[in-house]
């Protein structure tokens, strides 16, 4: 059996989609649990759309999430180059074979292709006059310099039946098939005609995309047939799909949220849980396993794990595997990554960093949320006396203004300022009025923190506020009762 070859090939247009995404990383898992070869293919063809620094941005965002590729641009396998408009030169000898062998013609229609559209066809109803010049004729047009594209000569009778690995045996009335363009005027192919030629002369075993590729299929055949080509394996990929707020469900489009790897990053994502999530869009372990490592999916993948059905994009999901990544990291780790989105820097609390991401590590489940869940470390938020009433600890407003003189003389008190010692103290109070323990820990709490919902305790908090600055918060509590 020859080596399971793979590639993924995305044009450099910007920012790189979480489908993109998806399709480099089944291809990869393709590649790796075969123990085959992936391949990083720049497909440019489309100028009109290229957009600067898109390059680096691919290279950046595969190297981020762990998928290294064995040949590319960079790496030189002996089948390159590996940016498709450094192979220009190729693509009209293979056109010129099919014009040859009757697959393919010469169009000099008029305004029958933009410059910046490659994907401009005749409607597949309408016959190209073109069709029917005589060879001679067009070749004569060529070689006097006529403007012409080049474009794949379809017989538009009968049916096209081809396999997919995900979707089986699909069927297409060839009635329904256009007379593509495959050499634009300028001598660029277009991506249905590169792809077929790149993928052949490059080895590639198994072509893996998203399905919106199922209906050109049978145009690639085609070709792979007019050249006496084998025909690789496809592997179709299930849409990705976005709920909206009123749980409607479409293709995944910005409207949803964030859909590219690098903008999710931004918002506080691990590379790691997104690659894990993102594995898990389409395709299924056949058990009930979620988390996994890279390395594992590579074990685990296989082809038959693959979805027809459309999967939903959930960011809920996403936040708690997310979370799930973040617990198990180690704190330094953790304190390491969270630090800039914790907005500390330039603060007294910067240099008590270690002890704030100690408070944060198994509470955060996006790195974003950092800054939010600590603001009141910063300063105490306007907040309204009511919010020292809590059923379950049994303090209300009343209370409070009678305990917190006391507590706020208790924790004075305290010569070794620690987050036991604090607690210990607050303990010692309600032991000794014969109350919950939990009616002292939530009034201090309120008093430093102003918030109902804290990362860590009344002790966490306060060794970290120190001691002058917690007993300065209680003081402007009790100024307000």
């Amino acid at each position: 059996m020859s080596t399971v070859r793979t590639r993924f090939a995305p044009s450099p247009t910007g920012f790189m989609h979480v489908g993109n995404l998806r399709t480099a990383l089944y291809a990869w898992l393709l590649a790796r649990s075969e123990q085959g070869k992936f391949i990083l293919r720049i497909e440019d063809t489309d100028q009109a759309r290229y957009v600067a620094n898109a390059v680096e941005v691919i290279y950046a965002t595969l190297k981020s999430a762990g998928l290294d590729h064995d040949e590319g641009p960079d790496k030189d396998g002996g089948v390159g180059p590996y940016v498709q408009s450094e192979r220009k030169g190729l693509y009209r000898q293979y056109a010129e074979k099919l014009v040859a062998s009757g697959d393919a013609y010469y169009c000099f229609c008029e305004k029958c292709e933009s410059d910046d559209d490659e994907n401009a066809v005749h409607d597949a109803a309408d016959v190209c006059p073109c069709r029917s010049l005589a060879a001679a004729d067009a070749a004569a047009r060529v070689a006097a310099g006529s403007p012409h594209v080049i474009r794949q000569k379809i017989d538009r009778s009968g049916t096209s039946t081809f396999t997919d690995a995900v979707f089986g045996e699909i069927t297409i009335e060839n009635k329904v098939l256009d007379d593509q363009i495959l050499l634009k005027r300028d001598d660029m192919p277009t991506y249905n005609f590169a792809n077929v030629v790149d993928d052949h002369l490059m080895g590639i075993t198994h072509v893996v995309r998203g399905s919106e590729y199922l209906s050109s299929t049978p145009k690639y055949n085609l070709l792979y047939r007019a050249f006496g080509w084998e025909i690789p394996v496809y592997v179709h990929l299930p849409l990705i799909m976005g709920r909206d707020a009123e749980g409607n469900v479409s293709k995944l489009s910005k409207r949803h949220g964030s859909v590219s790897f690098e903008n999710l990053v931004a918002e506080g994502y691990l590379p790691d849980a997104i690659v894990n999530y993102i594995a898990l869009l389409g395709w299924s372990p056949k058990s009930d396993r979620e988390i996994f490592t890279l390395a594992e999916l590579a074990e685990a993948f296989r082809i038959s794990g693959l979805n027809k059905s459309p999967a939903v994009f959930d960011y809920t999901k996403l936040r708690w595997m997310n979370s799930e990544y973040i617990k198990a990291m180690p704190l330094a780790d953790f304190a390491a990554v969270a630090k800039p989105f914790a907005q500390l820097d330039g603060t007294a609390l910067a240099e008590k960093w270690d002890q704030v991401a100690a408070l944060l590590h198994q509470r955060v489940e996006v790195l974003s949320d950092c800054a939010a869940m600590i603001g009141f470390l910063k300063a105490v938020p306007e907040f309204d006396l009511a919010l020292f009433t809590h059923k379950k600890s049994k303090s209300d407003v009343e209370n409070t203004r009678t305990d917190l003189p006391e507590i706020r003389q208790r924790l004075a008190g305290i010569s070794d300022w620690n987050a036991e010692n604090i607690s210990g103290a607050l303990s010692q109070f309600a032991a000794e009025k014969e109350i919950k323990a939990g009616r002292p820990m939530w009034q201090a709490r309120i008093a430093v923190s102003g918030c109902a919902v804290t990362p860590g305790g009344p002790g966490e908090i306060m060794e970290i506020l120190g001691k002058e600055e917690s007993l300065r918060r209680i003081d402007a509590a009790l100024a307000r009762f």
